[in-house]
């Protein structure tokens, strides 16, 4: 098979880290893997993502933290990639409000490590994930990468919209081209533990209760993995750009001078949470017990990603409904847990 291109992914052992480098492997790009594989949560699945990954010709793995700057730079540099795609974080909205220095350390320090090793090695494209959550307060639907995002309601989705700044000043200063993906609420096979597919279908099968915020009233762009790995790879082939119709008169967030570019990766279809949990009961052929509560600190009533720019610019708009997306998560969730 024709090797293609060098890649680095950071967080190669996380939900989306390790489906994307499957799909980069599949097309024949070396990756080298680069994960510190902490304990946020079950260390268990990112080993048995890993172990997937470990399988396969042309994948190799480094085992580092993103604040570890030696170990970090020495690794990229041996390997002489092509492009980074950045995917390492601390995440978690809820968890942030608790535990802020994480997110300083890893998501600043350590995002700061990646642009610094992109400039000094020669990177062609740094591909970097940031969230919906830095559209904050803002209610426009649909959120629009060329809407103002300056008020966020969390510390994880500012330490997002910091990386997005940080990122165009080294586009700006050095002509490293970059590119930010907001990912809209991404689940299926192989999902973190912490997130509501998870969450529900555990506690659905084990009959025990879950905690439905604001009521059940929010909606989501629930977005299917295989949707956002074919978003992220489409990306990454395509070199940021300066645009040349940018003016500082009246200042575009979404594009620049300088070869910087953002694209929202979002379903375009809010789901209702109430629908999510009915759509698990009828898999999982259970009703769920569900504990009713307030909306949560640092939440967003609704998510809506407008993709118009992802979809005009590599041709792809996430298509996979809910009910197929939870089907599949589910069949694999059995499978996991029956190991």
């Amino acid at each position: 098979m024709k090797i293609q291109q060098r890649i680095v992914i950071t967080g190669s052992a996380g939900f989306i880290g390790m489906h994307t480098s499957l799909k980069l492997l599949a097309r024949g790009d070396r990756v080298l893997g680069i994960d510190n594989l902490n304990d946020y949560y079950d260390v268990r699945l990112k080993q048995g993502r890993l172990q997937k990954l470990k399988n396969i010709a042309g994948f190799e793995f480094v085992e580092a933290d993103l604040c570890d700057k030696s170990k970090l730079t020495d690794a990229i540099k041996n390997f002489r990639p092509h492009k980074i795609i950045n995917l390492a974080a601390q995440a978690g909205v809820r968890y942030s409000i608790t535990h802020p220095d994480v997110y300083a350390k890893s998501n600043l320090e350590g995002f700061l490590n990646i642009l610094e090793a992109c400039r000094h090695q020669g990177v062609e494209h740094l591909v970097y994930a940031s969230s919906s959550s830095v559209y904050g307060a803002n209610r426009k639907l649909p959120f629009s990468i060329h809407d103002n995002i300056d008020h966020p309601l969390s510390l994880y989705a500012a330490t997002k919209k910091a990386n997005e700044l940080m990122a165009h000043t080294y586009s700006h200063l050095y002509g490293l081209p970059t590119t930010g993906l907001r990912f809209f609420t991404v689940y299926g096979p192989w999902g973190r533990p912490d997130m509501s597919a998870y969450i529900f279908t555990k506690a659905i099968l084990e009959n025990q209760p879950i905690n439905v915020f604001n009521h059940g009233h929010h909606k989501r762009d629930f977005t299917y993995v295989d949707d956002i790995v074919e978003g992220v790879v489409r990306v990454c082939d395509r070199v940021a750009q300066p645009n040349p119709n940018w003016s500082g008169e009246h200042p575009d967030p979404g594009t620049s001078f300088a070869p910087y570019r953002v694209y929202n990766i979002g379903n375009n279809s809010p789901v209702e949470l109430m629908t999510m949990i009915t759509t698990l009961e009828e898999l999982l052929g259970k009703e769920a017990k569900k504990n009713f509560l307030p909306m949560q600190a640092g939440d967003v009533p609704e998510t809506f990603a407008d993709v118009a720019d992802l979809e005009r610019d590599v041709g792809f708009k996430p298509m996979t409904s809910i009910q197929e997306g939870l089907k599949k998560f589910v069949d694999w969730y059995k499978t996991w847990t029956a190991i």
